[in-house]
């Protein structure tokens, strides 16, 4: 599927991996619906990028009737340039660590586990839901009848997750887990799912790492050596949209890095 001259919408698309996905893909001459909570960055780069070819809308992923606002508002706008929906980008995440029982033997708060679980997971299932309806609704240009794409993301710690990652283990294991048979869901509309799964990548959440977790974690690594950048992210990303055999699969992209058990 071409990128050119078609709408996609991506979560989180103010920072990190989401970011470099909305600049790759408007760069590739598609029109970008910027979703995210922090709407200072999500101006910032409308600016950027230019009002003809990006929206912001501010959205909690957590909340249906946030998305639900954005998605509607996206689909007018799509009728208003002529440029159809093409797909979906699903790049909000939190980490937040915790152990599942601290060192005072107290469990893990269920509202970090709600915290991490509702955006990471709620609000990726969330988001696909709402933008579905109108994806159907998409005149096929591809010899294939191809309508658009999902491009879901998950993380290392969905295979080998490290102490403290329960929470968020779960909710990108069950990112990678749903990759197939929401595939086997949308494939009759010509709509195709994947998934990527990223290591250690400089993000704002790696920011946070002391030197010692990062150094740790470079023990680990096979090659690079090193974080990986948001740029590579995005250009798989853009490898997934134009590549029409990926289809129902979860890509690593970690330089062959498997997570310690221990740092």
């Amino acid at each position: 599927m071409k990128i050119q001259d078609r709408t996609f919408i991506v979560t989180g698309g103010a920072s990190g991996l989401g970011l470099a996905t909305a600049k790759e893909l408007h760069k590739n001459g598609g029109y970008i619906s910027i979703m995210d909570m922090n709407s200072e960055a999500g101006e910032t780069l409308v600016k950027e990028l230019g009002t003809e070819k990006a929206k912001f809308f501010e959205v909690d992923v957590t909340k249906t009737e946030s998305i639900q606002t954005a998605v509607n508002e996206t689909a007018q706008w799509t009728k208003s340039t002529g440029i159809e929906l093409g797909g979906v980008i699903t790049a909000a995440g939190v980490g937040f660590p915790g152990k599942i029982i601290d060192r005072h033997n107290e469990p893990l708060a269920m509202e970090s586990i709600d915290f991490v679980l509702n955006i990471n997971l709620r609000g990726t299932l969330d988001t696909i839901r709402l933008a579905l309806p109108h994806m159907t609704q998409v005149t096929p240009t591809h010899p294939d009848g191809e309508r658009g794409i999902i491009v879901m993301v998950a993380s290392s710690a969905a295979f080998d997750g490290q102490p403290g990652q329960v929470a968020y283990a779960a909710s990108k294991g069950a990112v990678a887990s749903m990759t197939l048979p929401l595939t086997r869901d949308i494939a009759q509309y010509g709509i195709r799912a994947v998934t990527i799964a990223p290591s250690l990548f400089e993000s704002n959440m790696t920011k946070l790492l002391s030197n010692k977790v990062r150094k740790s974690l470079e023990r680990v690594m096979e090659f690079p050596v090193r974080a990986g950048k948001a740029e590579e992210f995005a250009a798989l990303v853009r490898h997934c949209i134009e590549n029409s055999m990926l289809n129902g699969t979860v890509l690593r992209l970690d330089g062959g890095m498997r997570m310690p058990s221990k740092l």
